[in-house]
C-alpha cells in the first residue's frame, strides 16, 4: 500500500515571520535551526509574504531556503503570485510613473501596506523569484490561487494560459497592463456573493479543474465577521466548493497550517 506524503497550505503571511516560523515548526515541516524537515511532504504558500509586515524580505528568504531544502529530501515547497508581490514588483520597476487619478505605483504601494524596509531589500533573485511565482495550480483534486476574484478568466481558460498570460505580462514594462492587472488583483468575495457566488465557483472548477477551490486575499475574520485572534482553522463555504486559508496573520491572528490530504 502506497502511502502519500501530506500536503500543507499557508495562506497570507504578510511578513510575518515569527508566526510563520512557529506555525511551520509546529506542523513538523521545519526543525529546531529553521531547516526543512518535512521529508516528502509538499507545502504551498497562495501568496502575499509581503507588506504590512515587519518582516517581508525575511519570509521570502525562508521560502526560497525551503524550497531548495525540500527539493532535496524529495518533498515540494511552492507558491502563488498574490497582488502584494505584484505591488511592489510594481513599485520597484516603475516607481512614481503615474498610474492615473493623481497617483503612482509607489503610492498605491505604499498605500496598501508598502514598507520601505522591503523594497530596500530586494535583490536580483528576488526580483527574478517573484515575477515567476505563478498565479494558479492544480494540485491534488484542489485548484490553487491566491484571490477569490473573477480576472483569473480574463487572461485564460486554463491554468497553463493564465500563467503563460500573467507570466508574459509581468516581463513587460507596459505600466497601464500592470495598473489593469493590479485594478483586477484587488477585488475580493466573488464566490461568497450571495447571488451567484456558488454557481461561479463551480464554474470556476468546470474551467481551470480540481473538485474544490482554495484561496486566501481576503482575511476569514471578515467573512465569518468575527475577531482575527478567533480564526485558528480554513473557512469553507460556497456549499463546500471554496476553502480560505487567509488567518488575517497582519490583523493579529495566529494562523494556522490547513491540510489538503
Amino acid at each position: 500500500m502506497q502511502i502519500i506524503a501530506p500536503t500543507y497550505v499557508i495562506g497570507d503571511i504578510h511578513g510575518q515571520l515569527k508566526k510563520l516560523i512557529y506555525l511551520l515548526q509546529q506542523a513538523h515541516l521545519i526543525d529546531a535551526d529553521l531547516s526543512w524537515s518535512g521529508g516528502q511532504a509538499a507545502l504551498w504558500f497562495v501568496g502575499d509574504f509581503v507588506d504590512r509586515g515587519p518582516d517581508g524580505i525575511a519570509v521570502v528568504d525562508l521560502v526560497i531556503r525551503l524550497q531548495k531544502e525540500a527539493e532535496e529530501a524529495g518533498g515540494q515547497v511552492s507558491s502563488l503570485l498574490g497582488n502584494h508581490e505584484m505591488l511592489i514588483l510594481a513599485a520597484y520597476r516603475f516607481g512614481r510613473r503615474s498610474t492615473g487619478l493623481g497617483s503612482n505605483f509607489i503610492s498605491r504601494w505604499k498605500r496598501n501596506g508598502g514598507i520601505h524596509k522591503d523594497i530596500a531589500s530586494l535583490t536580483q533573485q528576488h526580483l527574478e523569484w517573484l515575477a515567476a511565482l505563478p498565479p494558479m495550480a492544480v494540485f491534488q483534486d484542489t485548484l490553487l490561487m491566491h484571490a477569490d476574484a473573477s480576472f483569473y478568466v480574463k487572461y485564460g481558460r486554463s491554468v497553463e494560459e493564465v500563467n503563460e498570460a500573467i507570466g508574459k505580462l509581468l516581463k513587460r514594462s507596459d505600466a497601464l497592463s500592470w495598473e489593469d492587472l493590479l485594478d483586477e488583483f484587488s477585488r475580493r468575495g466573488v464566490f461568497i456573493s450571495s447571488i451567484g457566488g456558488t454557481d461561479y465557483a463551480r464554474r470556476y472548477l468546470d474551467i481551470f479543474g480540481g473538485k474544490q477551490l482554495l484561496h486566501g486575499h481576503t482575511p476569514i475574520n471578515l467573512m465569518r465577521n468575527c475577531q482575527p485572534k478567533k480564526v485558528t482553522e480554513a473557512f469553507v463555504y460556497a456549499d463546500g466548493l471554496c476553502i480560505n486559508v487567509d488567518g488575517g496573520m497582519f490583523l493579529g491572528g495566529p494562523g494556522f497550517v490547513y491540510q489538503i490530504s
